[in-house]
């Protein structure tokens, strides 16, 4: 799978761009350090799932990896705990392809 922002090789190294667009940890979640590498990885197997690139079944996954990167990154493994799930329990909806969004580019202003 490869597009302008994501790719995903078939033994599953994923790369995010630059200039991929997500919006950090969602709903009650604080932007701490410990929470940006797996809300940002979290968020693209999440798009890849809605795009269908990849099976909806890979949601249990993709959660219980974010959960491993946020205790590799020192969140507080009761904190980690929490998040998985919350995703667990409210986020299935947004693995569904209709909740697939167009992607918007922004256009270029000189300043």
């Amino acid at each position: 799978m490869d597009n302008e922002f994501l790719k995903l090789t078939p033994i599953g190294m994923l790369t995010c761009v630059k200039g991929y667009a997500w919006d950090g940890p969602s709903g009650p979640a604080i932007d701490t350090s410990d929470w940006m590498r797996a809300s940002l990885i979290h968020d693209a197997l999440y798009q890849l799932m809605r795009l269908e690139f990849i099976p909806k079944s890979s949601r249990e996954y993709a959660d219980k990896l974010m959960k491993q990167l946020c205790i590799e990154d020192k969140m507080w493994r009761l904190r980690a705990e929490w998040s998985y799930q919350a995703v667990k329990i409210c986020a299935e909806r947004f693995s569904d392809s209709e909740y697939a969004r167009k992607i918007i580019i922004a256009p270029k202003i000189k300043v």
